[in-house]
């Protein structure tokens, strides 16, 4: 998927890219989070396995890692349903999320991109990204506005 600046909603404020039905737990795994299964399960390439590690190794020289700063910000208990959302100004962060979003393409695992100026309330704030627990604590609430769908 491409031109996430083109979606109707992009003057919002955040973005969040998950898989698009809730696993077993009723969670909706973030992108980074799917690709990391099918790599645990071996399900990816080579170039893909390479992919996700420099990817990987990026983001963790670029992106701060909100449980470094807060150990507790995705507790289940104190933060009920937890979810990091990229800031749309974040653009050099959210430009790098297509080639993890063609990976879940090539293997058929359907994604949702969702937008909202107001995810939930948020419990940790940095320069590209924040950590939100949903309002009313019902993470099934949003609805996505674009993604992929393998039927």
């Amino acid at each position: 998927m491409t031109g996430f600046g083109d979606s109707p909603v992009a003057s919002l404020s955040y973005v969040r890219f998950q898989a698009a039905r809730p696993d077993r737990h009723g969670r909706h795994p973030g992108v980074f989070g799917l690709v990391n299964g099918l790599w645990a399960t071996g399900h990816l390439s080579a170039g893909e396995v390479r992919f996700r590690r420099e990817g990987n190794d990026w983001f963790s020289e670029n992106l701060t890692n909100p449980s470094d700063v807060d150990p507790e910000v995705y507790d289940r208990v104190r933060h009920p349903g937890a979810a990091s959302w990229f800031k749309t100004s974040a653009v050099s962060m959210i430009d790098r999320v297509g080639g993890y979003l063609a990976i879940l393409d090539a293997h058929g695992v359907e994604w949702a991109r969702l937008d909202s100026a107001a995810p939930g309330e948020i419990v940790y704030d940095d320069a590209e990204q924040v950590v939100v627990v949903p309002f009313g604590g019902n993470h099934l609430l949003r609805e996505p506005i674009s993604g992929y769908s393998t039927g």
